[in-house]
């Protein structure tokens, strides 16, 4: 795919994390309508209209390539993914680096309450490099969310532990654009065991 053809969206998906409160389960092997959760989160970005989706791999990456399904996705493996999400959003957004993609929609692995519906409102939104699209429930930011390549160096800068994206997105937050999504998806996290019921 040259850079010319390269759509300018990105789909990046965060999938490195171990579990921790899960027993050291890592949530990307978590079951989930028969496969792995890790294949049901690339689906949900492809069946939005993200045609190059990363899938940044961590704990247990080797048994995650072995059983999921990933074929048809860039697989970015974060050797430091024991540090937290920070780490992984900056190998994912590195990785696009020099692809053409002029944005990137970043979803977690663990939440399967959101669906292809908020996914392709979030990247509807999208206008250019300088896009900061962020989906919300009733109002209040969650995920997926859309930066534009002129806030990756930025991002990457502050991206540190489990914080992720969080204090870039405080510092602009006058400057994202909210699209509602909670007549669509429910945007609860896969983190302890209470949680698995809501696996299928």
């Amino acid at each position: 795919m040259t850079e010319k053809q390269a759509p300018p969206v990105a789909g990046l998906l965060l999938a490195a994390g171990g579990g921790r409160r899960l027993g050291g389960r890592p949530k990307a092997l978590l079951p989930h309508r028969g496969r792995p959760l890790v294949e049901h989160a690339a689906g949900v970005l492809r069946t939005a209209g993200l045609t190059r989706v990363h899938v940044v791999l961590g704990a247990r990456a080797a048994a995650v390539r072995e059983q999921a399904e990933l074929g048809d996705c860039v697989l970015v493996e974060n050797p430091d993914w024991a540090d937290g999400m920070g780490s992984s959003l900056r190998a994912g957004l590195d990785s696009l680096a020099g692809t053409g993609a002029r944005a990137a929609l970043v979803s977690l692995v663990d939440q399967p309450g959101i669906g292809p519906e908020a996914v392709a409102r979030v990247l509807a939104a999208y206008e250019d490099e300088t896009s900061l699209v962020s989906a919300a429930y009733d109002g209040v930011r969650g995920h997926p969310v859309l930066f534009g390549a002129a806030h990756w160096a930025g991002i990457a800068a502050t991206a540190t532990g489990d914080q992720g994206a969080r204090a870039y997105l405080k510092e602009h937050r006058g400057s994202i654009r909210l699209v509602e999504c909670g007549d669509v998806a429910q945007p609860y996290d896969i983190d302890t065991e209470a949680d698995l019921s809501h696996l299928e």
